[in-house]
């Protein structure tokens, strides 16, 4: 199954009993229709998801960063401290397609380089170099 949508939150990475990793973050996606009366619908699913490949990828997955997700959807149903019954969607991922980083960081985007002099020995050979070009 593939979904795609916005995560609602950072990505946080976890570790187990066993000392295994899962990266776990939520992503909402908005569907729009209009109903037989002609108006117009908007519904947001909202899904938590789990990722068990590597943890390195929680640190592109930010709040507002538009993914396409591939794996497998469940439900889970569990009864609340307040004795309500609650029920949510899940997604076990198996790829992640990053469409977009998050709203906040599209501004303030920086060279990976950052600091580092650009300038390469070689350019500061070139003045006693006698080519033409």
């Amino acid at each position: 199954m593939n979904i795609i949508g916005r995560l609602t939150r950072d990505a946080e990475v976890r570790t187990l009993s066993n000392e295994k990793q899962v990266v776990n973050f939520s992503i909402a996606t908005n569907d729009n229709y209009r109903n037989k009366q002609g108006e117009k619908i908007e519904q947001t699913t909202y899904f938590d998801c789990s990722y068990w490949i590597s943890p390195k990828v929680a640190e592109i997955l930010t709040k507002g960063a538009l993914v396409e997700l591939n794996g497998r959807a469940y439900t889970s149903a569990w009864i609340g401290k307040d004795g309500e019954a609650h029920a949510g969607l899940n997604f076990l991922t198996s790829q992640i397609k990053l469409h977009s980083g998050s709203r906040k960081d599209s501004n303030n985007i920086t060279p990976k380089n950052k600091g580092v002099n650009a300038k390469s020995k070689s350019a500061d050979n070139d003045k006693d170099d006698d080519l033409p070009f």
